[in-house]
């Protein structure tokens, strides 16, 4: 599953807390600073992949009359292109892989700026990044839901794109996490 952008600053605090709540890691500067590297490189990741979305969908609408001639699937089409040019813009496809890059990229940037010290191997280190990673994402999908029950359950309804929707949104699914302690 795809990581969001609003999901970015969640998916931080958890690897932060659940490094802390290892006991094989010795914090330096705290939470907030393991959180910050990690959201700045979630970030990047995720700048990364719009960025070849983009260019995928450019090409896509460049040719958008040969596609319609030849009676294209343009949504096979756009992952061929994406696919292709995967390698170019540093993004690997595989979620599973990719992740597991990112853990790898989250952990030498938390090493390289001393804000963790561990006697444990790397890997173990990765993995709990990693599994951090992947159970917000599958925890995401459960929370959404949950916000969303809430929402419809008011008398008042709200729509969901304006801002009274999403700040309401934003409140509850914050709400949420702490609820099930993940923030």
């Amino acid at each position: 599953m795809k990581i969001s952008l609003k999901s970015i600053p969640h998916i931080s605090s958890k690897i932060a807390i659940d490094l802390n709540k290892s006991g094989v890691v010795t914090m330096t500067k705290g939470l907030e600073a393991i959180a910050h590297e990690a959201e700045k490189i979630l970030l990047h990741n995720v700048h990364q992949e719009m960025a070849l979305e983009e260019k995928a969908g450019e090409i896509c609408d460049d040719n958008e009359e040969d596609i319609e001639f030849m009676l294209v699937d343009e949504r096979q089409l756009f992952f061929m292109i994406k696919k292709k040019l995967a390698p170019e813009f540093g993004i690997i496809l595989n979620y599973e892989e990719r992740f597991s890059d990112i853990s790898h990229k989250i952990l030498d940037e938390l090493y390289e700026e001393d804000l963790i010290h561990f006697e444990v191997t790397e890997n173990r280190i990765k993995n709990i990044i990693y599994n951090s990673i992947t159970s917000f994402i599958a925890d995401a999908s459960e929370l959404d839901d949950a916000v969303m029950d809430k929402i419809r359950s008011y008398k008042k309804k709200y729509i969901p794109g304006t801002d009274e929707f999403d700040i309401l949104y934003e409140k509850l699914y914050r709400e949420e996490l702490i609820k099930r302690g993940m923030e």
